[in-house]
């Protein structure tokens, strides 16, 4: 693999950086990159723990004549998300990421650059590995699964963690930082549909929405991006009421926590519609790429012929499927009235997928305040309890609450403005960070998060500003200097 990471700075955690984009690491499947943590940890000869769940702690003693400091644990999560564009061929259980340099940005190749949170673990490694950097006691945890359940941070034990300051390195903007976070939940809904033989006459088509940007379901979600799912779907409704459109087969997303890039449906209409539909789909893909010509330069609606289906859905589920899919809310929901310009609860379409006599619809909702969160779940419930689905919500996890009086607050306020003469931002984060669960194991862990800049996240369009992540190190090494003597 190409090594065009190495001249970048800081070397150490550069170095780190790829070595971990080599190593195979999808959300539930993070069996090499821990064990090459717990390789690493054991090189070293630091204490390494492996937890019941499978989270890794690796301590660091102080440097010699700061043992009387507070100690203090890094915390980022090592799994990814798995995303590539269409086009790209990638096993992401056997095959590296492949990073590359395009002017101030690493991106990877047609997928993901898991930056999120391969950065957060790359500074955790090289501070393991340096002697020349003075600190105090240091934990480094690494937690698994944080992007498709919190697994790691829900499966943490009370008494594992010695310190009661967390520096979590898992936020996307340099320049800010976070002291709260939104909490939240996924609503799974399955439809059952029986298979109907596809009438005499009929023109086969398959149609398609790509070239969104996609983008995390809860930093992105108040960007105005489009959802492809909701763009298809709109098709679909109207087609069926021009067209006597029939459906054979909806999918659209992937992962609960991005916001959906790309939707194809396999479908019919009888011949004497077909020149009208292909006249409609030609003038819709007009209409929704003027609707996003800000935000979605590159949206394509487009449909090809195609053989014939092998069976269709049955009518009455076809009506209820679409209706449903276009009631569903998406988006922002409501902005904070307590912070200005943050999105307090929103709501997001994620996925539908068609399996065997079954289709599945995930959507996740995220607020700061608990109980918005469970009235957004509930109305999505409630639009597919009228169609007929069966809805499911997960445990959910909670926000994390602001402190403004955090001592670890201050001392990374005054180390950011020491070193680049200017104040961070203060804010609060429409996403799930592990800090709400950490803190619910941990009450009074003084806790902030922050990191350099990503855009992109959970989408191949994913990249990472370089200038940011020798900002990002610098202000960990300086806030590391000025932690409080116990």
């Amino acid at each position: 693999m190409s090594k065009e990471l190495d001249k970048l700075q800081p070397s150490g955690l550069w170095k780190y950086f790829q070595e971990i984009c080599e190593i195979p690491r999808p959300s539930k499947k993070e069996e090499k990159i821990a064990a090459y943590l717990v390789a690493f940890g054991k090189r070293l000869g630091l204490e390494t723990i492996v937890d019941e769940t499978g989270n890794i702690l690796i301590r660091k003693p102080a440097t010699a004549g700061l043992e009387q400091l507070q100690s203090v644990v890094l915390q980022s999560h090592i799994d990814m998300v798995c995303e590539k564009n269409s086009d790209t061929l990638h096993d992401f259980d056997t095959d590296p990421i492949q990073p590359y340099i395009d002017g101030e940005w690493v991106k990877a190749r047609g997928t993901t650059l898991g930056a999120d949170d391969g950065i957060g673990v790359a500074a955790q490694l090289a501070l393991l590995e340096a002697t020349d950097i003075p600190h105090g006691p240091i934990e480094c945890l690494f937690t698994i699964d944080e992007e498709t359940g919190l697994t790691g941070a829900f499966g943490l034990k009370p008494d594992l963690l010695q310190s009661r300051i967390l520096l979590n390195l898992d936020s996307e903007d340099e320049g800010e930082i976070f002291i709260g976070c939104a909490g939240g939940k996924d609503t799974v809904i399955t439809m059952k549909y029986s298979k109907v033989p596809v009438g005499a006459g009929c023109a086969g088509y398959i149609v398609k929405v790509s070239g969104l940007k996609g983008g995390h379901s809860g930093d992105d979600i108040n960007k105005g991006l489009g959802n492809a799912n909701k763009i298809l779907n709109r098709l679909l409704w109207e087609a069926n009421r021009r067209f006597e459109l029939r459906l054979s087969r909806f999918d659209g997303g992937n992962l609960r926590n991005a916001i959906a890039r790309e939707a194809m449906a396999v479908i019919t209409v009888p011949k004497r519609f077909a020149a009208d539909f292909e006249k409609y789909a030609k003038d819709y893909n007009l209409t929704v790429k003027k609707e996003y010509k800000t935000t979605e330069p590159g949206l394509q609606v487009q449909f090809k012929a195609a053989d014939l289906p092998d069976y269709l859905f049955d009518v009455a589920t076809q009506e209820r499927l679409i209706n449903a899919l276009y009631a569903c809310p998406h988006g922002v929901i409501a902005m904070s009235a307590d912070i200005p310009n943050f999105v307090e609860t929103s709501t997001n379409l994620a996925s539908v997928k068609t399996y065997d006599a079954m289709i599945e619809i995930t959507t996740s909702q995220r607020s700061s305040v608990e109980s918005a969160k469970d009235d957004i779940g509930n109305m999505v419930v409630a639009v597919f309890n009228l169609a007929g689905g069966k809805a499911v919500h997960s445990d959910g996890y909670p926000g994390w609450t602001p402190n403004p009086d955090s001592a670890v607050l201050e001392i990374s306020r005054s180390a950011y403005h020491k070193l680049f003469g200017n104040e961070p931002k203060v804010l609060a984060i429409h996403a799930g960070l592990e800090c709400g669960l950490v803190g619910e194991k941990y009450p009074g862990m003084d806790m902030i998060s922050y990191g350099p800049t990503i855009k992109g996240a959970h989408s191949p369009d994913e990249r990472l500003l370089i200038p940011t992540v020798q900002k990002f190190w610098d202000l960990t090494l300086e806030i590391l200097a000025n932690i409080p003597a116990r």
